[in-house]
């Protein structure tokens, strides 16, 4: 496939007239993108209208589809990605935000590569700091401008075993241990999607991410998630006599169900709520019929997480992120102005947590 692009047109437009037109979508309006993404092998959740429409409505990311479909035919392909204009970190292109992981959906290396070419295009012609890519099934062509950033690992459970079996692939002091310890101490779960529940769920998610040093996403973000993916996403509360004492939030896309965020007390850790949670996440996705958890990814130096995620019978990948920059700007590290900014999130009286999410995370992507 040749692919020489010298600009990029307006929506459902030729970007040029060489050989490989390239083409933007909105893919919110158009129809094609919803079937396209509910059926493309390497679709995930993250590709999803739902999630998307959630991206635009909490923090005002619209995103686009670069395709070298034409308007009247069926989608062969698409990169999507999101326009983020922040005066704090700058505007720039991501695929996609708040996202653990985000396939370019094409059928062949030539034709990713192509549609790569045509981000770096984008990028030059608005003079954005950086486009970001999310693979996990492919690797960009050196000469496409994207080069190796950030990395995390990602665990995923095959649940297509019987539980038994499934329950016996788990360590069997860290994990079935502490299954055992939360039925004998009576530890309750709670699913659904009411604020009742969301309240419970965020009261613990704001205590998690001040120990962690960070601000939480909006609590209107996960109102938004629950609005547009329905019943496609559910909240778990693990209880002790009535009191809230972890938290799960997962997705389901097709025979996958994704676990995306955690939240804990970490006074009452050793009664397993956690682990409740998660033994319930995979039975329920078992009675689904559903072939696999999607554990999320994790940072490659936290080695507590990863190794609670080895522990359940999962299998680990590698999760590259590739960068387009036109600064030289290399994969984020940890600034000064970071490290301080974290100090001053894990001291922060939780309700002025939530406001420093509210007001700093749309910059975040």
């Amino acid at each position: 496939m040749t692919c020489a692009m010298s600009e990029l047109s307006s929506e459902e437009t030729a970007a040029n007239q060489g050989p490989t037109a390239i083409y933007r979508v909105d893919p919110l309006l158009d129809p094609r993108w919803k079937r396209f993404s509910e059926t493309h092998p390497l679709a995930a959740v993250f590709h999803s209208v739902p999630w998307l429409e959630a991206l635009r409505r909490t923090y005002g990311y619209k995103p686009v589809v670069l395709t070298t479909s034409a308007p009247n035919d069926v989608l062969a392909n698409g990169l999507v990605f999101c326009r983020i204009s922040s005066w704090i970190t700058g505007r720039r292109f991501v695929s996609l935000p708040f996202s653990d992981h985000c396939d370019v959906l094409a059928s062949s290396p030539a034709e990713q590569d192509c549609l790569l070419l045509a981000l770096g295009a984008l990028l030059r012609e608005e003079d954005a700091k950086y486009a970001e890519i999310r693979p996990l099934h492919s690797t960009p062509a050196g000469q496409t401008g994207f080069h190796p950033g950030q990395d995390f690992l990602l665990h995923t459970i095959d649940l297509r075993r019987p539980a038994e079996d499934l329950f016996h692939s788990f360590h069997k002091d860290s994990i079935q241990r502490k299954i055992r310890r939360s039925e004998r101490e009576g530890v309750t779960v709670e699913q659904g999607r009411s604020e009742a529940v969301l309240d419970k769920f965020y009261g613990l998610f704001l205590m998690t991410r001040r120990r962690h040093q960070l601000p939480p996403p909006p609590r209107i973000w996960f109102r938004n998630l629950i609005a547009t993916l329905g019943d496609h996403l559910r909240i778990a509360v693990a209880a002790k006599a009535g009191r809230p004492i972890a938290a799960i939030v997962t997705l389901r896309f097709r025979d996958t169900v994704v676990y995306k965020y955690g939240a804990s007390d970490p006074r009452f850790h050793a009664l397993g709520g956690m682990h409740a949670l998660f033994w319930r996440a995979i039975q329920d996705a078992q009675l689904a019929g559903l072939s696999f958890m999607d554990l999320g990814r994790s940072d490659v130096s936290d080695e507590g997480l990863v190794t609670f995620k080895d522990r359940w019978g999962s299998s680990r990948s590698r999760v590259q992120y590739f960068r387009n920059s036109l600064h030289g700007d290399s994969a984020t590290g940890t600034t000064r102005g970071g490290q301080a900014a974290r100090k001053v999130f894990s001291v922060m009286p939780l309700r002025l947590l939530g406001v420093a999410g509210r007001l700093l995370y749309k910059h975040v992507g």
